[in-house]
């Protein structure tokens, strides 16, 4: 009764071997949008694709994730081809996709958009970073095919515009998957040469072929390099992420010589122009000389150069004038002080002026000695100190002090009881 029951798991592999063997899902074309887009950490895309009425689940191994150039998104159209197997874990049937391309737009574009964005978004684009261009090299580095017109158009344009400028090539692969990692150790190897300016660049052609110098080391090894650099891509029309990155960009080759190295002629012709107003101020400069010099000359002082010395003869003789009087009132006034010194009292009566001098001693000396406590000592009196202090009061006497009392023929100490 049980035998003709199949497990899940039987079903599963038998829908499987089925879907499987079936040509017709072998390789299926199918369009619709992206949804639940998930970048594995290993490499591989899981996403589902739907459409108004339907959706199914894809997944698109690390492989075949190498081929495309952009980073699906959640809401973008897609085109996509791949093989329709089953999960047998949960037995739903999804696509493995071998290719994806956005709905009508290319991967490259695509690639080209997304780094474009992120390059700009982290400040690799910006004016204000961009390093100056020398105007007159003493060296140029070229970083193209060594074989090739654009090497022949920008050697020839140097040489021609400006013959001075060493040139040095740095050959390099502009095409195919190992040239943007030719084009980075390349940069690197120009930063020993002491070069003033750099060229990395190639002749047009498709975006597949230009498509190295859009890749991501390349714009790296361009921001990072310290040599200023032109870029040189392809034709006027052609754009690259290598022009927003470069410091200058060229339409084309031919244009990066040009813009690398002055002409010669425009030299010759700035030079003439530099001659031509040099002279013009040296013949303005000439005229204001010769003017304020003829100002000079024609001065009073010039043409009557005496009446200089006449000028200061004239001060000098009012100096001495002034110098004289100045003498003869000094001397008149130091003769009426002198006379008048000489018939002083003093001078005539030296003798009266000393006796009285004498007197007014005497008179002061006799009132000295009848103030004088020792004419008080001789008429009985005494002075009585403590250690020096006269006692004028028995108030400032204590028992046991030791009192010196001076008489007039000496004195005797005591002490007090």
């Amino acid at each position: 009764m049980n035998e003709k029951y199949i497990t899940v798991s039987q079903l599963t592999k038998y829908i499987k071997y089925k879907i499987d063997n079936d040509i017709n899902l072998n390789e299926v074309f199918l369009k619709g949008e992206i949804s639940n887009f998930k970048a594995h950490s290993r490499g591989h895309y899981y996403f589902t694709l739907k459409d108004e009425g339907s959706r199914i689940s894809a997944i698109m191994f690390a492989s075949s994730v190498k081929k495309i150039k952009f980073l699906p998104q959640d809401g973008m159209k897609v085109l996509i081809s791949g093989k329709i197997s089953v999960f047998e874990a949960n037995g739903a049937y999804q696509i493995y996709v071998n290719d994806m391309l956005e709905d009508g737009v290319g991967n490259l574009y695509i690639a080209y958009e997304q780094l474009k964005k992120k390059l700009e978004a982290e400040g690799l684009f910006d004016l204000t970073i961009k390093k100056t261009i020398k105007k007159i090299p003493k060296r140029v580095g070229v970083i193209t095919a060594p074989t090739g017109a654009a090497i022949k158009d920008i050697i020839s344009t140097i040489k021609r515009r400006w013959p001075l400028t060493e040139i040095i090539l740095f050959p390099s692969l502009v095409q195919g998957e190992e040239a943007a990692s030719d084009i980075v150790k390349q940069i690197k190897r120009s930063e020993n040469y002491q070069l003033d300016t750099l060229i990395v660049g190639r002749g047009g052609g498709s975006i597949e072929d230009l498509w190295p110098f859009n890749e991501e080391i390349v714009a790296r090894a361009i921001y990072e390099c310290k040599t200023p650099i032109i870029s040189a891509v392809g034709h006027e029309v052609d754009f690259t992420i290598a022009d927003f990155v470069a410091d200058l960009r060229a339409p084309t080759p031919t244009g990066a010589a040009e813009l690398a190295v002055p002409s010669i002629n425009d030299i010759n012709t700035y030079l003439y122009q530099l001659q031509i107003r040099l002279n013009k101020v040296m013949q303005h400069k000439l005229i204001n000389i010769r003017q304020h010099l003829n100002e000079i000359t024609s001065r009073y002082i010039f043409k009557n150069p005496i009446s200089i010395y006449q000028t200061k003869e004239m001060a000098f003789d009012n100096l001495l004038d002034r110098l004289k009087y100045s003498s003869k009132n000094l001397i008149s006034i130091k003769e009426k002080q002198f006379l008048q010194l000489k018939n002083s009292y003093i001078l005539q009566k030296p003798y009266q002026l000393i006796d009285n001098k004498a007197n007014k001693y005497l008179q002061l000396i006799s009132k000295l000695e009848t103030l004088s406590p020792l004419l008080t000592i001789k008429r009985g009196y005494t002075i009585t100190k403590i250690k020096d202090k006269v006692i004028t009061s028995s108030k400032q006497i204590k028992t046991n002090d030791m009192l010196e009392i001076e008489f007039s023929d000496g004195s005797i100490n005591a002490k007090v009881i």
